[in-house]
């Protein structure tokens, strides 16, 4: 299993529409960085979903649900998109301002690149995050 962290704008789309919809297909990526890491998922991977914008932190976990496959909506084979659906919201949502607080986090993609919607995320980090979320 791997694990990834997903940006959203919840004003675009939060964690609470995805919990309200029980599932959706994770679309609207089209930086080159991101769109590899969406063709490495796999059906049964895990995913933070981070809220951008004004809130700034991960709010909930969200698990994928399918393999990558080109977006139905476009006629780009390069645009990929998954299907995901939500686990659970954190007791305790995880602030960027924590995450750069700590020290192994420096060299963390959030932290490095900070416009980059989707990256990998190791075991070792998972575990911290989801620690730090309780």
């Amino acid at each position: 299993m791997n694990y990834w962290l997903l940006k959203s704008d919840p004003e675009t789309y939060s964690y609470g529409d995805l919990e309200k919809d029980g599932k959706a297909v994770w679309d609207g990526v089209a930086n080159n960085l991101a769109l590899q890491y969406i063709r490495q998922m796999k059906k049964g991977d895990l995913a933070f979903i981070y809220h951008s914008g004004e809130d700034k932190h991960i709010i909930g976990i969200a698990e994928i649900t399918s393999n990558p496959y080109p977006d139905p909506k476009l006629k780009d084979g390069k645009l990929v998109v998954m299907d995901l659906k939500p686990i659970k919201t954190l007791a305790h949502p995880v602030t960027l301002a924590a995450i750069k607080a700590d020290a192994s986090f420096a060299d963390f993609s959030l932290v490095r690149m900070s416009r980059l919607s989707v990256m990998p995320v190791s075991k070792e980090r998972w575990d911290k995050i989801m620690e730090m979320g309780k």
